[in-house]
């Protein structure tokens, strides 16, 4: 059975300002193999969540949840998340690398140097642009990312084309705050080959006709879609009829916890099994 849409990362741990402010990149994601259903895909980060709670309990680590539902927990370097999201998949029935993978929300706004470059807590010392997409490309070798989102900070087009140009090949390259669903940065990007997906809030550019304007320019160009939430939501799960109505490649709707990711959640499970149901 195919998916009416696909998960481009269930939000497990959430960091940089989503969370408890010792880790720098804002989520980390498990990403469900996309020859699953959505209703197999919901299933498989659920189970990774809880993991990851036991571990984190088991550790006598923090695991109250974080802004977008993720647990934000009290470790001290983002590797150290990435390592607890191997360490639970490798606990559950599921295989890395064919089952399930990785993905990262960095917002590298937040971390940006005030004299340029990149600080995070892995390493001692700012990282000058080039030596970030250095580490952005080990870290993926290392983790084999599918999805990476908002690598670099939103202004910095010459290395979001450097990225895009070492791993754009094998790795989903996100604009979010890059592209702030604005028909006018999308097409830069396509322009300058920086990105090969957009995240696209219907409430982020201001009306539905101009939201529908920037999916059209976007599967125009082959630039992949992600019908996303935004922080702050509610329980109405309006967002996951968008998705499928505009045949959104993806949807990112945060941790598989609280009400107002939950119900989103719940409308693509119902969606799915009366599209399939019926077809």
């Amino acid at each position: 059975m195919q998916s009416v849409c696909r998960c481009t990362g269930i939000s497990i741990i959430n960091g940089g300002k989503h969370g408890s402010g010792n880790l720098d990149f804002q989520e980390f994601h498990v990403v469900p193999a996309s020859n699953k259903s959505f209703t197999q895909a919901l299933e498989m980060g659920v189970a990774i969540y809880q993991q990851v709670r036991q571990i984190l309990k088991y550790r006598n680590a923090v695991y109250a949840v974080g802004y977008e539902g993720g647990f934000a927990p009290n470790l001290f370097t983002n590797l150290d998340a990435l390592e607890i999201l191997a360490e639970s998949i490798k606990s559950s029935p599921y295989t890395f690398g064919v089952d399930i993978f990785f993905g990262l929300d960095l917002a590298a706004n937040s971390f940006k140097h005030e004299r340029g470059g990149y600080q995070i807590k892995d390493k001692p010392a700012p990282l000058s642009n080039s030596d970030f997409i250095k580490y952005l490309i080990e870290l993926n070798k290392k983790y084999r990312l599918l999805i990476l989102e908002d690598p670099l900070s939103e202004d910095d087009w010459n290395s979001w084309g450097a990225l895009s140009k070492e791993i754009g090949k094998e790795v989903l390259v996100v604009g979010d705050d890059l592209l702030a669903t604005n028909p006018e940065r999308l097409k830069r990007a396509i322009s300058e080959g920086v990105c090969s997906a957009i995240l696209a809030k219907p409430n982020q550019i201001g009306s539905l006709s101009e939201f529908f304007s920037v999916i059209a320019i976007a599967k125009h160009a082959g630039i992949k879609t992600i019908v996303s939430h935004r922080s702050g939501e509610t329980n109405d799960s309006f967002v996951a009829d968008l998705a499928v109505g505009v045949q959104s490649d993806y949807v990112k709707f945060g941790a598989p916890a609280r009400g107002e990711r939950v119900a989103k959640y719940n409308r693509l499970l119902q969606i799915e099994t009366e599209l399939f149901a019926h077809g």
